[in-house]
């Protein structure tokens, strides 16, 4: 079959079960796929082929012996490079720690490969991924594949680019302020940020515990180009892990509720760019379509939101600040001491007030979600922006931070969330995400699904634009 890198992780999945092609073919297609656009993007950083062909041969020889298939099988999938994977760096996108060799897979790693998926590469990030921006002070830029010289987004730059060009049809990455869901809308591809504790995490190469607000708001999880893919993935990889203390066995089906939608096309805190308000209008309206109830209406608290999560996230990164920026590159220190915050000085009823301001915040969004159980709106507010504007001055990075508002309380509330493409504004890609209620994954997916089939899917492209 031609152009194997074109299809979906599921449709690959069905061809490989049903003996149409072989788990090397898909391989070779997308090792081929890499070889062939990677220079335009510098989204993978490294990929070791013959790896990836001994371990598509496994798959393969698995299937042939009758073995039971996952429902990913024989798949390949990227890993940024802050996810261990056995026998490879966990670079964070920093030089320090290029030395730093996992020896055991990710939580998440393990359970693809578990289920017969192929580690295929590993993808670009920021240093250590403290960017909205995938630049590596290790690596280099990477490049959105629509427009060469604008940013893919970041932390999980290197992924969402990298299926965005055909070069891999699932990525994993992680999201403490959008990083999945930042990169996902830039490449105009799907991904999906979970609730806190459904896909566990824990490096095993890991030196030192996450500090609180590791603890509190990160989560891993997926990219793919389409919803469907997201579901498949979830199933394999959701689950209590023992290298995660926080990771929960949950149903991925909860009860019927409400088909109703909270639509907010311009969230409170900064200007929207009146196409990417139209996109998440278009979301509603094929919603609407579809049988959900649509209702313009903001979630309580939003402004609320920002803060507090700029409180957990400054207050944690101060105590490792300096163990950060010993191993950080320039401009990832740059951006740390442009977007740094002047909160009350840390104490003991400091503290407490932040998590009984969590707390009252929580409690008004699960309310709100009994009436609303899904709010859908714009990832980011602008479009993407050039390479390094986030590093100019304290204006630009003031800027980004704003235009990024929208993702924040998801990480304050460890709530799921699933992004999805609406189209395109002047060249680039625009999108929405589906919020819902803390392990209502399937209720933000099935409203994702019926957003894509009706606005459709935007990539696998040429980054090489037009011949």
């Amino acid at each position: 079959m031609d152009e194997l890198w074109r299809e979906s992780a599921s449709s690959l999945a069905e061809l490989i079960r049903r003996g149409e092609v072989t788990s090397r073919e898909v391989a070779r297609a997308h090792l081929g796929r890499i070889e062939e656009v990677n220079s335009a993007l510098n989204a993978v950083v490294e990929v070791r082929e013959s790896e990836v062909l001994e371990a598509a041969d496994a798959a393969d020889a698995h299937q042939r012996s009758g073995g039971s298939l996952g429902v990913l099988h024989g798949v390949p999938f990227t890993v940024k490079t802050n996810l261990d994977v056995s026998g490879y760096a966990t670079t964070q996108g920093t030089a320090a720690y290029r030395d730093v060799v996992a020896t055991r897979d990710a939580p998440i790693v393990e359970r693809l490969r578990a289920a017969g998926a192929v580690v295929l590469a590993r993808t670009n990030m920021p240093d250590l991924g403290l960017r909205v921006n995938t630049e590596s002070s290790l690596y280099g830029a990477t490049h959105n594949p629509w427009r060469h010289g604008v940013t893919a987004g970041g932390s999980s730059g290197g992924d969402a680019a990298a299926l965005a060009a055909g070069m891999s049809p699932l990525g994993l990455g992680n999201d403490i302020g959008g990083s999945l869901r930042n990169p996902a809308y830039c490449c105009g591809v799907a991904s999906l940020k979970p609730s806190r504790g459904r896909i566990p995490r824990g490096n095993p190469s890991a030196l030192d515990l996450p500090p609180l607000n590791s603890q509190i708001m990160a989560v891993d999880g997926l990219l793919a180009r389409r919803v469907g893919d997201l579901r498949e993935a979830l199933s394999v990889v959701a689950g209590a892990h023992q290298n995660d203390p926080l990771s929960l066995d949950v149903a991925l089906r909860g009860a019927p509720v409400a088909r109703r939608v909270a639509l907010v096309a311009e969230p409170e805190g900064g200007a929207t760019d009146p196409a990417i308000a139209e996109g998440v209008r278009a979301a509603g309206r094929a919603l609407a379509a579809a049988g959900y109830e649509v209702e313009q209406i903001a979630p309580p608290l939003l402004s609320e939101c920002y803060v507090n999560w700029g409180e957990l996230m400054w207050t944690s990164l101060r105590v490792i600040r300096s163990r950060l920026e010993a191993v950080m590159g320039p401009d990832a220190r740059r951006y740390l001491e442009l977007t740094d915050v002047e909160f009350a000085p840390v104490s003991g009823p400091s503290q407490a007030l932040m998590h009984e301001t969590r707390f009252r915040i929580a409690r008004a969004w699960r309310q709100f979600f009994t009436t609303y159980p899904l709010v859908v709106g714009p990832t980011w507010t602008q479009p993407p922006f050039p390479l390094g504007a986030d590093v100019v001055d304290r204006e630009g990075a003031w800027r980004v931070v704003e235009m990024c508002r929208f993702v924040l309380p998801a990480n304050l509330l460890g709530l799921p969330v699933a992004c999805v493409a609406t189209g395109l504004n002047d060249g680039l890609p625009t999108g929405v995400q589906v919020i819902g209620d803390r392990f209502r994954e399937d209720l933000c997916l099935d409203a994702a699904d019926v957003i894509e089939h009706s606005l459709g899917v935007l990539t696998p492209i040429d980054p090489r634009g037009p011949s």
